[in-house]
């Protein structure tokens, strides 16, 4: 495994959940530490990737609750902003079928106000950085964090998770910014929702992207699977059965097993030049089984490598 971490840069986010018995008085909320950017800094470090988090934590409880929750599970967060906003809400109910749907309370929280000075004295000195969702689509921090993409890029791998949210950030946002975007990453992952909600086909994002320099492109299928282009060449993988207790987390899940599996192949650190359709197949198998095991519990809860079954570990391995 190379032994460089990943910096991943964006946001934290107290996930209340609502209670089955629905809206009754008094109403308790059940608050789980989330946020795309932190759930997948959580599922990197889980996995055994050397992992440090760029964010801006408030100094409440909830920022409190967030920065442990990060330490417990073994991300690096000294290069952490003790902010004094408030932390970012998300009010969440869960269908019958597992999925969220979420109020958010972020107006001047914490996470999105990045300085040009913050970022300046937290540099990403890895393998690779990833980001992405509301933090890198939200001003004034999201620019501030492409800047930093841009300066990371000769000698780190750039990830890129948009995690569309049209209720907060309008679809013409990402619109704008993913030109920018597209031309500063190696990967970038979406679901089919985040492809719907932006208007795009999997093959107008490919066509666009690809030339713009992205090599991977990843879109993930919930169920069944996902579906990955590496510079044309098309990929697809089954989804994993299971028992799904909610699906909050699982994209972020998919995304740090996939960087997982390429860090522990050590195939990180520039372009992705040396990434073969077989080798992605691989990854993308063992990122779904991380991604069902995420689903099987409540919450952004995602599983340590020694929790996973010795087949899914054995996707590690190298071939041969």
């Amino acid at each position: 495994m190379d032994p460089r971490p990943l910096t991943v840069i964006g946001e934290t986010v107290a996930d209340a959940f609502l209670p089955d018995r629905g809206l009754d008085p008094p109403l308790r909320l059940e608050v789980r530490p989330g946020g795309g950017p932190a759930n997948t800094a959580v599922a990197l470090a889980r996995l055994g990737t050397p992992t440090r988090f760029l964010g801006r934590l408030s100094i409440g409880a909830f920022g409190r609750l967030l920065r442990r929750h990060l330490a417990e599970s073994g991300v690096d967060v000294s290069g952490c902003v003790a902010a004094p906003q408030e932390a970012t809400l998300a009010v969440a109910t869960v269908g019958a079928d597992g999925q969220a749907e979420y109020d958010f309370y972020a107006r001047g929280t914490a996470d999105w106000q990045w300085t040009r000075e913050e970022l300046a004295a937290r540099v990403p000195d890895g393998a690779a950085v990833h980001t992405g969702s509301l933090a890198l689509a939200t001003d004034p921090g999201g620019p501030l964090i492409e800047e930093v993409l841009e300066r990371a890029r000769p000698h780190a791998t750039v990830s890129i998770d948009p995690n569309v949210r049209p209720g907060i950030i309008a679809p013409a946002v990402y619109r704008e910014r993913l030109p920018r975007w597209a031309r500063l990453a190696d990967v970038i992952r979406l679901s089919e929702d985040d492809l719907d909600a932006l208007g795009l086909s999997l093959a107008e994002a490919c066509d666009a992207w690809h030339a713009s320099g992205v090599r991977l492109i990843v879109v993930t299928r919930g169920a069944d699977g996902a579906v990955a282009s590496l510079s044309g060449e098309r990929v697809e993988v089954p989804g994993v059965p299971a028992r799904v207790a909610d699906t909050v987390g699982a994209g972020d899940a998919f995304m740090a097993a996939l960087l997982h599996w390429l860090h522990h192949h050590a195939l990180l650190g520039g372009r992705l030049e040396a990434v073969r359709p077989e080798q992605v197949r691989t990854a993308l198998t063992f990122a779904a089984h991380v991604a069902a095991a995420t689903v099987s519990v409540p919450g952004a809860d995602p599983p340590r490598a020694r929790d996973l079954e010795p087949s899914v570990l054995d996707l590690l391995r190298p071939p041969g």
